[in-house]
């Protein structure tokens, strides 16, 4: 199986009660381009506690594009709107709402929002919660695979794969690395390095031969201008996870490996990616050697 192949294929779920589930051919969904013959249509459902949904085409859509088309809200008892999303296409995520992300005993509520601009690529899961009062708790943005898990104390742990730059691939070999992320004081904590001696080791077999002892000895030849696309997605993403695990000496070795003739453009453009979470590495990458 290709590289890339593992690194997209969605994770499956964890079960979620019973009473939030709904078969895929009755999804409460709405797509602006009523994609796969979809017909959108007003949804509504209700939830607890007087809470209630209300899902479909935006009244003031326009039509032209503008990311207006799709709306969905959470309605109180009273009938005022708690909460809004508004994008290209939006959906319920009746397997995730239902399920404690906050540890404080209450079930949340899960939309899904275009992030992509309608591109069909990228999604952001909305967690929001209705206990003692409601709000949204955070996005968690879904470019690549999202997993959800609890770990033995029934706290949530979210496996979250993460892309790399794309100066120097094409999407299909688009470099990615896993984060972990913990639920903390009702916000999203990176806890990737207690992870990392899982994730490294988990490190599949075309990986392992696409960055061979041997193909790294090849890249230093002075012939070589940049590596062939594989190998390139291979090692940026490589690059990426020991960022992530912060093993950033190990992220910068990788980095060196990449031909000399483009290794500077290639360091500049992952700083540039990097740079918000991990500003010291992104200026040292920025030095030229």
């Amino acid at each position: 199986m290709k590289l890339q192949t593992v690194r997209l294929a969605l994770f499956a779920l964890m079960a979620v009660p019973a009473l939030y589930a709904t078969p895929a051919s009755e999804r409460i969904a709405c797509f602006s381009d009523h994609r796969g013959g979809w017909e959108n249509r007003d949804f509504k459902r209700k939830l607890w506690d007087g809470y209630e949904i209300s899902l479909g085409p935006a009244r003031n859509s326009n039509g032209n594009g503008e990311g207006n088309d799709c709306t969905a809200a959470i309605y109180n008892l009273a009938g005022k709107v708690v909460f809004r999303t508004t994008g290209f296409n939006v959906k319920f995520d009746q397997e995730l709402t239902g399920r404690d992300f906050n540890g404080d005993g209450k079930p949340e509520v899960v939309f899904q929002t275009d992030s992509g601009g309608g591109m069909h690529c990228c999604w952001a899961y909305n967690v929001i919660s209705l206990s003692p009062n409601p709000r949204k708790l955070f996005d968690i943005e879904a470019a690549g695979a999202v997993e959800f898990k609890t770990d033995d104390h029934g706290n949530m742990i979210i496996w979250q794969l993460r892309p790399g730059p794309t100066d120097f691939t094409t999407e299909a070999q688009r470099p990615f690395a896993k984060k972990v992320l913990r639920v903390r004081d009702e916000k999203l904590i990176d806890v990737t390095p207690q992870y990392c001696a899982q994730i490294l080791a988990a490190n599949d077999e075309e990986e392992r031969r696409l960055l061979s002892p041997e193909k790294m000895t090849q890249l230093a030849a002075p012939n070589i201008k940049q590596p062939d696309e594989a190998t390139a997605g291979a090692l940026l993403s490589r690059a990426l996870q020991k960022v992530f695990c912060h093993k950033f000496d190990e992220a910068v070795a990788d980095l060196n490996f990449w031909p000399r003739a483009s290794r500077n453009e290639v360091k500049a453009a992952f700083a540039v990616w990097i740079r918000n979470d991990y500003p010291n590495l992104a200026a040292r990458l920025m030095t030229p050697n």
